[in-house]
């Protein structure tokens, strides 16, 4: 099976601390963006980029506000100078976006913010890719990370783009990148929003997607690698095998616990888990153990 991941050993001039790493966030005037702002501030120092019209009230007190268009390469050279790591959220967000939708902000800002991030000798890119890369699969199949991409619509072609890109800047040009497809990120309030079971399979959470972020931030011995994002839902549309073993992602969150149609089935107790004998069963080998 293909690996959806590289490995490299831990660099020796690696920041010693947390604090010392300077993340440039695009996108972080976003809801995710502007979640981990909020949530880190004081673990990271954090260059928050925002477009010309971007609201700045309430991120001025996370950190260093920028100005800046991922579409222009030399600004964006500029704005990666210093940095550590880039969490690049900016894009053109809606899956229905059309081609002209989605060429400038997912497509060339992509190529863009890589570049600059290579150009300005920064050790990783976290790329924002999404659930949309893989949606074409049938809903009855869990997508594994080794699995092909099978985008559903153009905004999830796009993101198959970025995917591939941040393959090559590791593997090619010895920048390091991990892309994430992120699920339906909610607030745990919309979880229990008995009109959103529909978010079942696919949900995260702010703070699990908070803690993937930090943990892939953090960890030095990745080259390159696709992660999925979702929470620790009783039903996942991704798989999450890689995230936990490669940097100890360690969801908290599931939408069937929080859903008011679902908490009365207590799926946990209810559901088995079909691979080992019911409780009142004894072990198949027990007269050879025993």
């Amino acid at each position: 099976m293909a690996l959806s991941y590289t490995l490299r050993q831990p660099l020796k001039t690696a920041a010693a601390d947390a604090a010392d790493r300077l993340v440039l966030i695009t996108g972080a005037a976003g809801n995710i963006g502007s979640y981990f702002a909020e949530q880190n501030r004081g673990r990271y120092r954090l260059r928050l980029m925002l477009r010309n019209g971007d609201k700045e009230a309430g991120l001025r007190e996370y950190g260093e506000i920028v100005k800046g268009d991922i579409t222009n390469l030399e600004q964006m050279k500029e704005l990666c100078r210093g940095a550590d790591t880039v969490l690049h959220l900016a894009a053109s967000a809606s899956p229905s976006s059309t081609w002209d939708e989605v060429l400038p902000a997912n497509i060339i800002g992509t190529y863009n913010v890589f570049a600059a991030a290579k150009s300005a000798d920064c050790r990783r890119v976290i790329y924002a890719s999404s659930i949309h890369a893989v949606s074409g699969y049938p809903p009855d199949v869990q997508v594994k990370t080794s699995d092909p991409v099978n985008p559903g619509d153009l905004y999830g072609v796009s993101k198959c783009f970025g995917e591939a890109l941040a393959r090559y800047c590791a593997e090619k040009e010895n920048l390091s990148a991990i892309a994430l497809r992120i699920g339906a990120f909610q607030p745990i309030e919309t979880a229990q929003d008995e009109a959103n079971i529909g978010l079942l399979d696919a949900f995260v959470s702010q703070r699990d997607l908070n803690q993937l972020i930090i943990r892939c931030i953090d960890a030095e011995h990745i080259q390159w690698a696709v992660f999925n994002g979702l929470s620790n839902n009783r039903f996942k549309r991704l798989d999450l095998s890689d995230a936990r073993e490669l940097v100890g992602y360690e969801p908290q969150d599931d939408l069937a616990e929080e859903h008011p149609q679902l908490e009365p089935t207590e799926l946990a107790e209810d559901i088995r888990a079909h691979s080992k004998a019911d409780a009142s069963q004894q072990s198949g080998m027990r007269e050879e153990v025993d």
